[in-house]
C-alpha cells in the first residue's frame, strides 16, 4: 500500500521514483510508493541479489552501532543517511546523539518529518564531497556539544564516488575528528574483468541518473581511506562482519561477476 502520510509532505511526488524509497522498500520498509516499488524491482530483475546483499549492509550498520556503542561511543555522525526509520542508527542508539545527512531535499524533509521532535536527533544537509565543511558548521557543533571524538558511519556510499573524491571525504573526517574517533565503513567489490549485460545495464541504471557507480578493489578501497586504520578485527566481508555462516552467500548471489562486500572498522589513532 502507499503511504498517505508521506505523501502530505511538501515536496513529496508519489509519482515519481526516489532513491531513499526505494532503499526502504528494498529493506522491507513502508516508507515507499508504486513507482518506487516497480523501480526496485526492475533493479532486481537484473541483479537479484541487490535485496539480500542492501539488507546484509544494513544489518552491518546495526551490528557497528552496537560495538561502537559498546567502546563508549556517544555521538555519530553518519553520512549519505537515506531515510532514518525503525531500524537505523539512532534505532540501536537511543541514548546517543545521532546526525543524519544527506544531499537530497527530499530525503532530508521526510527524515525530520520520521525523526519528529527526537531531540537526540537531527537531520541536516551535507553533499559528502565537501564533509569537512559540514563538520565545522556552527550547528553541526553544537548538536555534537563540541564532541569530536565520534563515531562515523559511511555505509554504501564509496561506490558512488570518484577515486579522488573518495579519497578527500574520508581525509576530510580525518582531519576533523579527535584521536579515538572510529568510522563505519562498507566496500563493494567484483572480480577484474568480469562482467554480464544485465550487470552493464544495472550500473547504466545509475549512470542514466547521473550518479557515478565505480567498485575498487579492497587494496585500492584500504589506500584510498587512509590514513585511517582497521582497528581489531581488521576487514572482514559481510557475512563475516554478522556472524553469518559460509552458506549463506551462494555463488547465483555473486551475480556471475564475483560481487563481494566487506565491511571494517576504522580507526584514528
Amino acid at each position: 500500500m502507499d503511504n498517505p502520510e508521506l505523501a502530505r509532505i511538501p515536496g513529496v511526488n508519489p509519482h515519481v521514483p526516489d532513491a531513499a524509497r526505494i532503499y526502504d522498500y528494498t529493506l522491507g520498509g513502508t516508507h515507499h510508493f508504486e513507482v518506487d516499488r516497480q523501480a526496485a524491482e526492475f533493479m532486481f530483475s537484473l541483479v537479484p541479489s541487490t535485496r539480500k546483499w542492501l539488507r546484509m549492509l544494513r544489518g552491518c550498520l546495526r551490528t557497528a552501532a552496537q560495538r561502537l556503542s559498546s567502546d563508549g561511543f556517544h555521538h555519530w555522525v553518519d553520512f549519505a543517511s537515506g531515510l532514518p526509520t525503525s531500524d537505523h542508527v539512532h534505532s540501536v542508539l537511543p541514548q546517543a546523539k545521532v546526525l543524519y545527512s544527506d544531499i537530497n531535499p527530499l530525503t532530508i524533509a521526510t527524515g525530520k518529518h520520521l525523526l519528529g521532535d527526537n531531540p537526540r536527533t537531527r537531520y541536516m544537509e551535507c553533499d559528502i564531497r565537501s564533509a569537512g565543511d559540514f563538520l565545522r558548521r556552527p550547528d553541526v557543533q553544537a548538536f555534537l556539544d563540541g564532541e569530536r571524538r565520534v563515531a562515523f558511519g559511511a555505509n554504501g556510499i564509496t561506490v558512488f564516488l570518484s577515486s579522488e573524491e573518495n579519497r578527500k571525504f574520508f581525509r576530510d573526517l580525518y582531519d576533523w575528528a579527535a584521536p579515538g574517533s572510529k568510522l563505519f565503513a562498507t566496500f563493494e567489490t567484483k572480480a577484474p574483468g568480469l562482467s554480464t549485460p544485465k550487470w552493464e545495464q544495472f550500473v547504466g541504471m545509475f549512470q542514466k541518473m547521473g550518479e557515478s557507480f565505480q567498485l575498487y578493489s579492497l587494496r585500492e578501497y584500504l589506500d584510498l581511506c587512509g590514513p585511517w586504520t582497521p582497528g581489531p578485527g581488521g576487514v572482514m566481508t559481510v557475512r563475516e562482519f554478522l556472524g553469518l555462516p559460509v552458506g549463506h552467500i551462494t555463488e547465483e548471489d555473486r551475480e556471475g561477476v564475483g560481487i563481494e562486500f566487506y565491511a571494517v572498522i576504522l580507526e584514528k589513532r
